[in-house]
């Protein structure tokens, strides 16, 4: 098999080539490229493939056609740099393929508006939902983002502000390399209004504080700071409870979490923080604390935390399969939610369970006992400081029992 060559290629075509791309080009008998690479090279006299036919067809013929040719597939920019690079190696061999790399998007568009992207976090939410971009840029000062037709910067920008994020300044570097390349400079309040953005571009967010700093990786929210519930309809999980139980939960940055009793959501947010690459679900049955839920995700700038609306265990259906799951509220079915719980929990999941009430605590272990496993427990009594006069007493909180299990891996032959 003759090597693939691999050419990255600006929007200035065969003009921002190097001598060894331009090489590469002359000496194939096959160029592969989207319809507007390939028109690039209106001299190019052997066989043209277009991904127009779908990627997956073309690389099949691209495999079949490098036994006896020499193959030059063109893509944008950097082709291993969310490109179709890693696509062509995985289907022709990576011995078998050599990359020829042009500038990517975004090193042109730092270049452009000259700053440094050494520190710079790179999201692309092209062809991928936007959910969890604000989640994940309350820790970020720096970062390019790859959009799309429907994640445009207007749309984005809008998503932002829904959120309470204002502290960007937005460039949006349009076109880059082509003559009709612009560049310009917007607050998010402008970007949201703006309707003159072309489909080729990059936006890049930075922070407009020079002295920002990012947020504590562990919260710790005291309870005021989420709206709730008058206190004689409901509680409020207290933030050291919170703190040990989101500890049992052990969560990743990936993670898939179920917030089951979510209440006013304080868990369920604090765990979508911890993982803002990841998703929360906070399954609540109360008309209020569904729309409490929702107040709560947007003033905490939390977008990857999905409020479901309905009583546990029966709400659960269809959910992906979560690595964690907290029960902060059962509404006299912990049983069946706890049954639930362990089908659904990937192998090595945790399951943490706050109950307050002698019957929750009984019932929460005998259900754990009756999946063969002896939970962590916890009992947690909290006094706080309160002021008395000119004096400070101990106001004690309601004592807590947290219950942690993991599920255990099946063992072999083991169809559940």
């Amino acid at each position: 098999m003759k090597p693939v060559v691999v050419v990255g290629i600006g929007d200035d075509g065969c003009l921002g080539l190097s001598a060894r791309a331009a090489n590469a080009v002359a000496q194939a008998q096959v160029l592969v490229g989207g319809k507007r690479h390939l028109e690039f090279f209106p001299q190019f006299s052997g066989e043209r493939l277009s991904f127009s036919a779908g990627i997956g067809p073309t690389l099949e013929r691209v495999a079949e056609l490098a036994h006896e040719n020499q193959v030059c597939v063109l893509a944008s920019g950097d082709p291993l740099f969310f490109g179709i690079g890693a696509q062509v190696a995985r289907k022709v061999g990576a011995e078998h393929v050599e990359f020829i790399p042009h500038p990517s998007s975004v090193q042109l568009a730092f270049g452009r508006i000259g700053v440094s992207w050494d520190d710079a976090e790179i999201i692309s939410v092209h062809g991928r939902p936007r959910e969890g971009l604000c989640t994940r840029l309350r820790l970020l000062s720096k970062v390019a983002l790859l959009t799309d037709g429907e994640n445009t910067p207007p749309v984005l920008a809008r998503h932002l502000l829904e959120y309470g994020e204002r502290g960007f300044t937005a460039w949006v570097c349009e076109s880059l390399g082509n003559p009709e390349e612009r560049v310009r400079p917007f607050s998010l309040e402008a970007l949201a209004e703006c309707t003159d953005i072309g489909p080729l571009n990059v936006l890049v967010l930075v922070r407009t504080d020079p002295s920002w700093r990012p947020p504590p990786r562990l919260s710790f929210l005291h309870e005021d700071s989420f709206a709730k519930r008058m206190p004689k309809k409901g509680l409020i999980t207290k933030r050291e409870v919170r703190l040990l139980s989101l500890a049992q939960l052990e969560i990743r940055h990936d993670s898939v979490v179920w917030d089951i009793g979510a209440g006013s959501g304080s868990v369920g947010i604090e765990a979508a923080l911890l993982a803002p690459r990841g998703r929360v679900y906070a399954i609540e049955v109360d008309p209020e604390g569904v729309a409490l839920c929702k107040e709560n995700a947007l003033s905490h700038g939390v977008d990857n935390l999905r409020v479901i609306a309905g009583r546990a265990p029966e709400a659960l259906e269809g959910l992906e399969a979560p690595d964690a799951i907290f029960v902060g509220g059962s509404k006299g079915s912990m049983r069946d939610i706890i049954d639930v719980a362990f089908s659904r929990l990937r192998e090595g999941g945790r399951l943490v369970v706050n109950a307050i009430t002698l019957d929750n605590v009984a019932e929460a272990y005998s259900a754990l006992k009756a999946h063969g496993v002896t939970p962590e427990v916890t009992l947690l009594n909290v006094s706080r400081g309160e002021p008395l006069a000119h004096y400070l007493r101990y106001e004690a909180q309601n004592p807590i029992h947290i219950f942690a299990a993991t599920r255990p891996a099946a063992a072999k032959g083991d169809e559940s």
